[in-house]
């Protein structure tokens, strides 16, 4: 049996939790809107078409803003194509999907469900094939109350309060080639400091967020970060980070070390980012948005779904709808761990992406809607993670993986609410064949007890939840955990996930 210990101390905090840590993603790709949220002829279709089932587990999945929408489909969108009559709304080509867009569901209809959901709206803006005017258009018609040609548009179609959206992105992955209108570094810096210092003028309120690199693996990353915050630091709140992780040729040691890579991620674009800053003479501090982060199985992708041809332009084709494994809920388990364990500067992400898309929810058009293995570490989290992440003296043996040479067995991360005096951690077992006993001292906690555990793990790491067998894979209780004088003892499984709230 392996060995290691994990001591908690309220005392050293890392930085508050922010709900918008916690956030996710809706892109109009594949099945996510149509015949994934709005299905209209579906048994749980409420009068606006939303399936009920669907929003019921966005609830339970507790997401705090939902970003919209897009993705490579904001590079190409017209957000007024999206508002009005649903009659006159066009039919549009996604480029970026290679599919067709009916514009059924717009601003408004989104809207309303994410009020149904209990989410708040998180605004990309075309930076790819627009620019500044259509983005303060589009600002003008979400937040100003009245009293213009631009606003009174949404009133005209049904909405007089203002939508009021406090996040904004502006654009989406622009260092990436395959993106509309992709740009240089100092192109889109450009752009992006002259739009936000217009979105600014018309409201000062707005949160932005920059595009920062789309993968710490593109040959741009760094100089990326560092070109773009010289030309708008003092213009926006955010720089963005997106990573996406698979197993690849059955290297399931270095898959289960995927967060190894999205901590230097974070590292490296906090020290860049604080480098333009210590140039710049600036006294702001720019945060981390880390507004796309998931398993996604992106060979496959490539490999069997990816559509072509001029004739072929389907509406919401099956597109990237990965299935995952007992395995993958683990990295993305240890994923949430990253993001909490940085908590000081990233204080915002997105879940990429939310239904059908690469996600935690599942569903089939006119029948059921099923929890992913995914679901499990977020919804998890997202209800257990309050107050402060605390930082953790850890002491766990070392196993090497091809990619990322030695790497902890197990990583953790613990959140501390003074106001409650609740606790959780969160923790991974990246061994592929043994257990760990893990002992925590709890001392400085005081007096707690353990209110609820959960371990999420199989002796078939490949395990799935399905159409056909839905319920397969969920958290267990974790009857192994004990407490004496003041120290928590625990087994976790090989490939596991745990979390335990103390209070």
């Amino acid at each position: 049996m392996t060995n290691a210990r994990l001591t908690i101390d309220p005392h050293f905090t890392v930085g508050a939790i922010r709900r918008n840590v916690f956030g996710g993603f809706v892109e109009h790709l594949g099945r996510h809107v149509y015949d994934g949220i709005y299905e209209p002829g579906h048994p749980t279709a409420d009068a606006e078409g939303f399936r009920q089932d669907v929003i019921e587990l966005v609830r339970e999945l507790g997401v705090a803003t939902i970003r919209y929408p897009g993705g490579n489909f904001v590079s190409g969108f017209r957000w007024e194509d999206s508002v009005g009559p649903r009659e006159e709304r066009p039919r549009r080509l996604d480029l970026a999907w290679h599919s067709t867009e009916t514009n059924e569901v717009g601003l408004h209809e989104f809207a309303s469900w994410l009020d149904k959901v209990g989410s708040d709206l998180m605004l990309a803006v075309n930076l790819g094939t627009r620019g500044t005017l259509e983005a303060l258009d589009l600002l003008e018609y979400a937040n100003l109350p009245n009293g213009t040609a631009i606003s009174q548009r949404r009133i005209d179609h049904g909405r007089t309060e203002p939508f009021g959206v406090k996040m904004w992105c502006l654009g989406n992955e622009m260092d990436g080639p395959w993106q509309l209108g992709h740009r240089s570094a100092d192109d889109y810096g450009k752009i992006a400091s002259q739009t936000a210092k217009a979105m600014r003028q018309l409201d000062p309120s707005v949160e932005l967020v920059v595009c920062g690199s789309s993968s710490a693996h593109m040959p741009t990353f760094g100089e990326w970060e560092r070109v773009v915050l010289t030309h708008a630091y003092e213009d926006v709140d955010y720089i963005s980070c997106h990573a996406y992780y698979e197993e690849k040729d059955g290297d399931l040691g270095s898959f289960l070390a995927s967060a190894v890579d999205m901590d230097g991620f974070i590292e490296t674009v906090v020290a860049t980012a604080d480098h333009v800053k210590a140039v710049l003479g600036s006294s702001k501090t720019i945060d981390i948005s880390f507004d796309e982060w998931n398993v996604w199985y992106i060979e496959r992708f490539h490999g069997v779904d990816k559509i072509e041809g001029l004739d072929n332009w389907p509406v919401a084709p099956r597109l990237l709808e990965d299935v995952y494994s007992v395995a993958d809920a683990v990295v993305f388990g240890n994923l949430m761990i990253s993001l909490l364990k940085h908590a000081d500067r990233v204080t915002s992400a997105s879940l990429a992406q939310l239904v059908n898309v690469i996600a935690p929810i599942m569903t089939e058009p006119g029948g059921p809607a099923w929890r992913q293995t995914t679901f499990f570490p977020f919804s998890i989290t997202s209800r257990l993670a309050r107050g402060e992440a605390l930082e953790l003296k850890l002491d766990a043996p070392t196993y090497r993986t091809a990619t990322y040479g030695e790497v902890p067995l197990v990583d953790a991360v613990a959140t501390h609410d003074a106001g409650t005096g609740r606790s959780a951690v969160f923790l991974v077992n990246r061994s592929t064949d043994e257990p760990v006993d893990l002992t925590i001292d709890l001392a400085a906690l005081g007096d707690v007890s353990i209110l609820e555990t959960h371990t999420l793990a199989d002796d078939d790491v490949y395990a799935k939840n399905t159409l056909d067998d839905p319920e397969r894979v969920a958290t267990a209780p974790n009857g192994s955990a004990a407490f004496a004088s003041g120290e928590l003892t625990i087994t976790l499984p090989p490939v596991s996930w745990t979390a335990i709230a103390l209070g």
